[in-house]
């Protein structure tokens, strides 16, 4: 039965080690396979926008939704208290893999009132490239910061997708996340913040590459820390990774592509790499994007800023995002044209650069705990990204751990009790024997 164990967990091993290495480069000559598609979130519920504020279904915090969206407006309903706390809407909008798209495209997310009036600053919008991948877009009802938008009641989250004449025009699936920060405690900062450490990152790490598969969206996104990790990308395909930023923290990160097996002898593909960073409340960071010839081709972002509570109110839309602690995610795209001058069933070495810097310092005064919002860092999220694992493999981790903590307790207490029943017998038999002798 030991032997059985052992195997059995030998091989759950050899499973996470698998998941983290990228998969094997296909035959030449051989046809791509389908690009995976998105992973959608763990019991998320079904829901129906509607077109106007009647009838909008409720979401709720906590709760994450699927939804179809066309072009246009689809509309739901939230139900907030008055206890200064901030609420993120945000929408993830998957475009089919050869829907045609184009620079207008995009999507918003707007949080009003009943009144029909915009929460200040509560508007989140993303754009698409000439690639039809994920696009992330988050609203944000602030109940500390906004008078107006503050008190108790019945608030709408609006998603608006724009679609340029000739693009797609079909519904797509749509991921809503609805997220609650509590509400800060006395003495909490009130101002934007001084100058901050920023610009292009000094010197990223040069050690040897680690492989590193990332994920297809945000649930399932690959956790990384401070190294240099290896992936491959196909043309068309996204990736995505996630990093724990913690007070005080910052980032610096780059991705480069190798060389690919070229099919013609010169191409060039416009925004043949992308980058795009995303708040713990999938809120979009910073995008930067480069041509790719086939040949290599880099992208650095830009340092963070240190993660903040008064970020917030910085009119840098850059540093505003990154106001919380918790995961931030990182979305590599290869962009589909590259297939025109590439063998596309063969995956492209990605390499990724990180740096995370700054001594975690003290989480500001919150009148309640941030892990229920999905924010924060902890052991937890430390031990994801040391071991690189995705969420639904830290959760399969935790439960594995789990189980075996009670099999360990009820082994325990097993042996406890015979030793105890042990012990009894040995002291009654003395006691039996001398009562004989007497």
């Amino acid at each position: 039965m030991g032997r059985v164990r052992r195997t059995a967990l030998a091989g759950a091993a050899l499973g996470l080690v698998a998941a983290s290495l990228p998969a094997a480069a296909h035959a030449e000559g051989q046809a791509p396979q389908p690009l995976p598609t998105y992973r959608a979130a763990d019991g998320a519920k079904k829901v129906e926008g509607k077109p106007s504020t009647a009838d909008a279904p409720l979401i709720e915090a906590g709760n994450v939704y699927e939804d179809t969206l066309g072009p246009g407006e689809r509309v739901y309903r939230l139900v907030l208290k008055k206890d200064q706390s901030n609420v993120y809407v945000s929408a993830v909008a998957r475009p089919g893999p050869d829907a045609k798209v184009s620079y207008s495209d995009g999507i918003e997310v707007e949080i009003m009132t009943t009144a029909g009036r915009s929460c200040p600053g509560s508007t989140g919008r993303a754009s698409l490239n000439y690639d039809p991948a994920p696009l992330s877009a988050a609203g944000v009802r602030s109940g500390a910061e906004d008078d107006d938008c503050a008190p108790a009641g019945v608030y709408y989250a609006k998603v608006t997708r724009t679609s340029a004449k000739g693009s797609d025009q079909s519904p797509w699936p749509l991921e809503l996340r609805v997220q609650r920060e509590p509400g800060r405690g006395s003495g909490g900062p009130t101002a934007a913040p001084s100058a901050w450490p920023s610009g292009t990152p000094a010197a990223l790490p040069g050690t040897e590459a680690v492989p590193r598969t990332g994920g297809t969206g945000f649930n399932d996104a690959r956790a990384l820390g401070s190294g240099v990790w290896r992936d491959e990308l196909r043309p068309g395909q996204t990736r995505y990774y996630r990093v724990p930023l913690d007070w005080g923290q910052q980032l610096g990160f780059s991705a480069e592509l190798a060389k690919a097996r070229m099919t013609k002898t010169y191409g060039s593909a416009s925004g043949g790499l992308v980058v795009s960073l995303y708040s713990p409340y999938r809120g979009l960071v910073a995008a930067k994007d480069t041509s790719y010839d086939g040949q290599q081709a880099g992208v650095t972002l830009e340092k963070t800023p240190p993660v903040a509570y008064e970020n917030r109110y910085a009119s840098d839309r850059e540093v505003q995002p990154v106001r919380i602690a918790g995961w931030y995610y990182i979305a590599v795209t290869m962009g589909g044209k590259v297939a025109e001058f590439t063998e596309d069933a063969t995956p492209v070495p990605l390499t990724l650069r990180m740096d995370v810097t700054g001594t975690p310092a003290k989480a500001p005064a919150y009148t309640e705990g941030l892990a229920a919002g999905g924010f924060g860092v902890g052991d937890g999220e430390r031990t994801a990204a040391k071991e690189g694992l995705t969420a639904p493999e830290a959760a399969e981790a935790a439960g594995k751990h789990s189980v075996m903590r009670v099999v360990a307790g009820a082994g325990f207490g097993t042996g406890a009790l015979l030793l105890l029943v042990l012990g009894g017998w040995i002291l009654l038999a003395r006691r039996g024997r001398g009562a004989t002798a007497g």
